[in-house]
Parts: C-alpha cells; structure tokens; sequence
C-alpha cells in the first residue's frame, strides 16, 4: 500500500503543484482546500500529470471541521503518512495600523491552523512508528521584514513550535520539518490583505517597489513544490528545508545573526527611497 499524504492549500501555487509532485512520486494524495468548487486548475494538473487525487473541504481555521476531515481520510484510506501544512496567508502592514482581528487572522491561518492539523495526526503517525510532518513556512519565518509584521510573527510561531515538537517526536518515527520558500510566483501575494499606509506611505511605497522586483524573478511554483516534495520524501532527516539557493542564503541572514544586526542592515534598505 501507498503512503497516504494529506496537503492543505491546494486550489493554486506551491500546494497544487505539491500535490501533483507527490502523486507523480506514487503517494496516495488527499488534496484539500477551503472550496472545492476551485479544483479546476488542480484537476486539470493531475490529470495532465497522469495522476488521480482525492479532492476534500478542509478550511484550516475551523479546528473541528478540520479535525473531523483528518479522522474521515484516516478511516477511508487506513493511515496518513505524511502531512504538509501548506496553506497561508499574507498581510501587509505594520504594527501601527494592525488591528486585533488582523493579527488574529494572521494566526489562524498559518500558526494556530498547522498546529491543530499536527495535533490531529500525531498520535496515528506516533502509533504506527512512523510519519512526516511538513510545515511550509518562509524565509519571513526566519527574517522579520518590513511591513509584513502579523505575517511574518505567525510563522515565527509555527517554526518555534515545531522545531520544539521535532525533538520529541523523532524518537517515535516521526519527522517533523519546516520548508522556507522565499518568493514564488503564486496567487498568494494578491490573495493577501493589505491596509492604508497613513504615515507610512513613502516607506511601503518603497517597500512594495521592492517586493514587486523581487517577485518579478520569483521561483516558479512548480519548482518550489518539487523542492517541499523531495523534503517530505527525502531518506534523511533534516528540520529545515529551502526551495532555493536564494531562500537558503537570505535565512541564513538571520540564523546565523546573533545580535540581529545583519537583518535589521539588510532590510532597513528596503524601506528607504534614498
């Protein structure tokens, strides 16, 4: 029997193609989304692929929705092997013009979601011996960066959450890992909110001038799902994964920065006109 992957976030970008790869690598795929009704690009890949998905509603913010998802794809297909935690979602915006809602909604999404999805698996994967547990995050999980301050504060908290679970978990068969794209051609950074910049206009336009240039060579996002594939596949353990050489080296600007002076250099830049 195959293994069993459940990936969430899979109507567009990393976590289609994510499903699409690992069916290609002869998993048996649960590929979930908040509405089905959006799977026409998904099952148009999968079927130029070759490759048969089983399509579900999984919305990551209602826990018991989503738990219940998990416990019925156990009870169908007899096990799950391998989750990825991929849906997300971004805001731009800083601290000043953040509401509570904003910051909450940041935190359901890509922290409190992946950590009720985790709990809901861990003990079918720790059970049986074995099991993968993927979380893609981003290099704003290693780097705070300028106006995506919600954003990049909830996947600090899903990093520091599973780095902490990894270490329990790996003496029952159980992998748990991050993977840190930097940008990727996607609908995510349409998808995301964003809020009036105030007093702080010359700076997020300078910052977005930025961002657009760096997304207009972003990494395809068939190529970074071939990445967070080989991470949840690979034969040797390892916590955190990139989907680029550009990914590796701006992660690296942070842990490796003791003091944290490299980061706050190399990102004040990106907010000056000068």
């Amino acid at each position: 029997m195959s293994d069993v992957a459940v990936v969430t976030g899979t109507s567009s970008g990393m976590g289609l193609h994510t499903a699409v790869a690992l069916a290609r690598r002869g998993l048996t795929v649960v590929a979930t989304m908040r509405d089905p009704g959006r799977a026409d690009r998904l099952r148009a890949a999968a079927d130029e692929a070759g490759v048969t998905l089983d399509v579900r509603a999984l919305d990551v913010t209602d826990h018991a929705a989503a738990t219940a998802c998990i416990q019925q794809v156990r009870a169908d297909h007899g096990q799950i092997d391998v989750l990825v935690n991929n849906a997300g979602r971004g805001m731009v915006g800083t601290a000043e013009q953040l509401t509570a809602s904003d910051v909450r909604d940041q935190l359901e999404v890509n922290y409190l979601g992946p950590v009720n999805l985790t709990r809901a698996v861990l003990p079918g994967m720790r059970e049986a011996g074995r099991g993968r547990i993927l979380t893609v995050t981003s290099v704003g999980g290693s780097v705070g960066q300028p106006f995506a301050d919600a954003y990049c504060g909830s996947k600090f908290a899903v990093e520091g959450f599973m780095q902490s679970l990894a270490v329990v978990a790996h003496p029952f068969g159980v992998w748990v890992s991050v993977v840190e794209p930097a940008a990727v051609a996607s609908d995510f950074v349409t998808n995301g909110a964003r809020i009036e910049p105030g007093p702080y206009a010359d700076q997020l336009e300078a910052y977005l001038a930025r961002t657009e240039q760096a997304f207009a060579a972003a990494q395809p996002a068939a190529d970074a799902a071939r990445a967070i594939a080989e991470a949840a596949t690979a034969p040797e353990y390892r916590f955190r994964w990139h989907t680029s050489d550009g990914a590796r080296s701006f992660a690296g600007l942070s842990l490796a920065d003791l003091d944290g002076s490299r980061v706050l250099g190399a990102t004040s830049g990106w907010i000056s006109r000068s």
